[in-house]
């Protein structure tokens, strides 16, 4: 007896056994199936104690009706055609055997024969050939509607073991739900995030929100005494609806949150965390950064335009304990007042004309567990100081249009180039924010009194330029870095970045940073500088800043152009913002 190979029909064997059974006595003749491999599965009389062998050497009708598809009837076996290559053919105690495929579809999976081995057993099939081939007919059928059966069962216990396995290694929680809130069925990632182990049988409450962000819903789930926001999906099943009635695909509000958006930073990430220079001021800043790095404290960075106030509050941030959380920068100033509080807040769908569809998440959600900056501060309009006052005091937020309150996590740095003490005198800014803000004050000293910074500023950014423009910088001419540290930098740090990337791209070929790759500002006052030969001016005669700063942004309009994009350039080259920009323009 050779192994059986895999068939459908030697999965339904015991049924294909009956049915073989069933037509024998009623036919009063041998009935015998095999499979697709010529495998004898069922077989009555003289068959029956050879069931489960193997008949390819023998099997040539069989062979020949699993090919072609076709009813063979042999009326004198061993003597016809198909039975000339049969080793049986001389010893064939058969006397007429009908031959019929079992079909699947399109496929033949086996045959069943009809075998007369006796003339009394071949003169009553010729007598009635057409009754028996319907009977006959009848059979292959209804051996074919139970492998059809089997194989959807099979198929779908297979998809059942796919579907399960899929589930319980996504990464989104999944609860499939019965009658009466009662778990049917839970994933792996749904017992993690609800924090509960064997959820099936457990009665779980499932309540929206009204929110909804990027195309989810938000729920509140309720279980055991304990309460999850999520985000998801809720279908409800009807094919079960007494085991399956409703599906959940869900994961948690806060781990969308801490994804949903790519970061948007006013503070450039690579190469900034490493505060640059050595002067006093510097080491000592850098002191104080690190006392105040690991309280949860508000900060607020004063100093002007440039200085480097975004870094200091990415350095408070790295050496923090939420180093391992965003960092999320906001510009107060260079966002429209109309647009900024959903910035800050988010909002749900609906909430406004022109808001997106699906709402948006603000930034002190997507910054919960870390740090937000707020930049420019003092340029927040009156009625978002209360809602920030708000914040700090109950470290809630609401989304605009939404009711749901949602506690957040973060610590908060504030940083101005304005003298807020005189915006509140003058009804400007908010006295108590402010002192809300001026918990941990930290100054950052302008580039032209911390003059130790500037060479090391400037190798800093000549390196870093050079590396990303693809060139090889050998030199800088000791004239030109003389310049450079002389220079007043009324722009501070960002002038000087800008400075240097503009030298960098004046370079020639060997390498050398020299004094023809000096923007023509500097060497102004190179040769200005050179030109004097008399002693200072007296102190009535310097010039307010103010009067040097309009004389500036005149030459970079002028350079740049009086246009919208002309003023974006302008104020970029001037190392402000663009709102800062209209500001001084009045």
């Amino acid at each position: 007896m050779m192994e059986a190979k895999d068939s459908i029909l030697l999965e339904i064997q015991d049924t294909v056994k009956a049915y073989a059974g069933i037509m024998s006595r009623v036919a009063q003749v041998e009935v015998e199936v095999v499979d697709e491999n010529l495998f004898r599965i069922a077989g009555t009389g003289i068959f029956a104690d050879h069931v489960n062998e193997d008949m390819s050497v023998e099997g040539y009708v069989y062979r020949h009706v699993l090919r072609t598809g076709s009813l063979e009837i042999i009326y004198e076996p061993g003597k016809e055609p198909l039975c000339q290559s049969c080793p049986r053919r001389n010893v064939c105690r058969e006397e007429i055997e009908i031959s019929m495929p079992i079909r699947f579809g399109t496929r033949n999976i086996g045959v069943i024969g009809l075998i007369g081995s006796t003339p009394n057993q071949k003169a009553r099939i010729l007598k009635e050939e057409a009754m028996y081939l319907e009977l006959l007919a009848q059979i292959a059928d209804f051996i074919s509607a139970k492998a059809s059966e089997m194989a959807e069962t099979k198929r779908r216990k297979s998809l059942l073991e796919t579907l399960n396995s899929v589930i319980n290694h996504v990464e989104k929680g999944i609860l499939i739900f019965g009658k009466n809130e009662i778990v049917a069925a839970a994933n792996p990632a749904a017992e993690k995030q609800l924090s509960t182990r064997q959820l099936e049988g457990k009665t779980v409450s499932v309540t929206p929100t009204g929110d909804s962000l990027n195309h989810q819903n938000e729920y509140r789930i309720q279980i055991d005494g304990r309460e999850y926001l999520v985000m998801g999906h809720h279908y409800d099943l009807d094919r079960d609806p007494e085991r399956y009635a409703r599906l959940l695909l869900f994961e948690s509000t806060r781990a969308i949150r801490e994804r949903y958006y790519e970061i948007t930073s006013t503070v450039p990430l690579e190469g900034v965390f490493n505060m640059i220079g050595s002067s006093p001021q510097t080491r000592s800043l850098q002191e104080e950064i690190r006392k105040v790095a690991k309280s949860t404290s508000t900060v607020l960075i004063t100093g002007e335009s440039g200085s480097g106030k975004e870094i200091v509050a990415s350095a408070i941030w790295k050496a923090s304990d939420r180093k391992d959380h965003r960092f999320i920068a906001i510009n107060c100033g260079a966002i429209p007042e109309p647009l900024l509080e959903s910035e800050l807040f988010g909002y749900v769908k609906g909430a406004f004309t022109g808001a997106d569809p699906n709402g948006r998440m603000g930034k002190f959600e997507l910054a919960n567990k870390g740090v937000i900056f707020l930049d420019e501060i003092g340029d927040m309009p009156l009625y978002l100081q209360v809602k920030l006052l708000r914040v700090l005091q109950e470290r809630k937020i609401i989304r605009i249009g939404s009711n749901q309150v949602i506690p957040i996590d973060v610590r908060i740095i504030a940083a101005t180039n304005k003298n807020l003490q005189e915006m509140i005198e003058k009804k400007q800014f908010r006295e108590d924010l402010y002192y809300r803000l001026n918990v941990i004050p930290l100054k950052v000293a302008p580039l032209r009194e911390r003059t130790e910074d500037i060479k090391d500023l400037v190798l800093h950014f000549a390196g870093r330029y050079a590396g990303l423009f693809g060139k090889k910088l050998q030199s800088i001419t000791e004239d030109t870095m003389e310049a450079l540290c002389r220079y007043p930098w009324y722009g501070n740090v960002r002038e000087l970045e800008n400075s240097v990337e503009f030298m960098i791209n004046m370079m020639e070929e060997e390498g050398i940073l020299n004094r023809q790759t000096l923007p023509d500002n500097i060497l102004g006052t190179v040769r200005e500088t050179k030109n004097v030969s008399v002693p200072a001016p007296p102190a009535q005669q310097i010039r307010p800043l103010k009067d040097l700063e309009e004389q500036e942004i005149r030459r970079a309009l002028e350079l740049f152009g009086s246009g919208t994009e002309g003023k974006r350039q302008a104020a970029k080259a001037l190392g402000i913002s663009l709102a800062t920009l209209y500001r001084k323009l009045g």
